[in-house]
């Protein structure tokens, strides 16, 4: 089983730049769809961005769009998303998950979430 730790994450001010890591241990990590995924305070997890197993086809929230990347290195096991232009409402609790999909209902993570890194964009 992939146990992922996430890191990166920390206090930043409107319009600047983050980028978050999310490292893998164990399992297979080139297998599956990878993605991000932010929990404001409040509210439900959702979906920011994902990547396909060799690093092909990229998705993003509409939220995000144009502002984030997601890029993964198989060979090191490393997931990362830079996230650009920082708005107030990009602030949450980031997690990545090795196995996400895309259904009718919205996009599900599937496999091991990591622990969280905290991203918190001051205005």
């Amino acid at each position: 089983q992939v146990h992922l730790v996430e890191s990166g994450g920390g206090l930043v001010q409107v319009g600047e730049s983050l980028s978050l890591s999310c490292s893998a241990s164990g399992g297979i990590f080139s297998t599956y769809m990878m993605g991000w995924f932010r929990q404001a305070p409040g509210k439900e997890r959702e979906f920011v961005a994902a990547i396909s197993w060799d690093g092909g086809r990229t998705y993003y929230s509409d939220s995000v769009k144009g502002r984030f990347t997601v890029s993964r290195d198989n060979a090191k096991k490393v997931m990362t998303l830079q996230m650009d232009s920082l708005k107030a409402e990009d602030t949450g609790v980031y997690y990545c998950n090795e196995d996400v999909n895309k259904f009718t209902s919205g996009w599900i993570g599937s496999g091991s979430w990591g622990q969280g890194t905290q991203v918190t964009v001051s205005s």
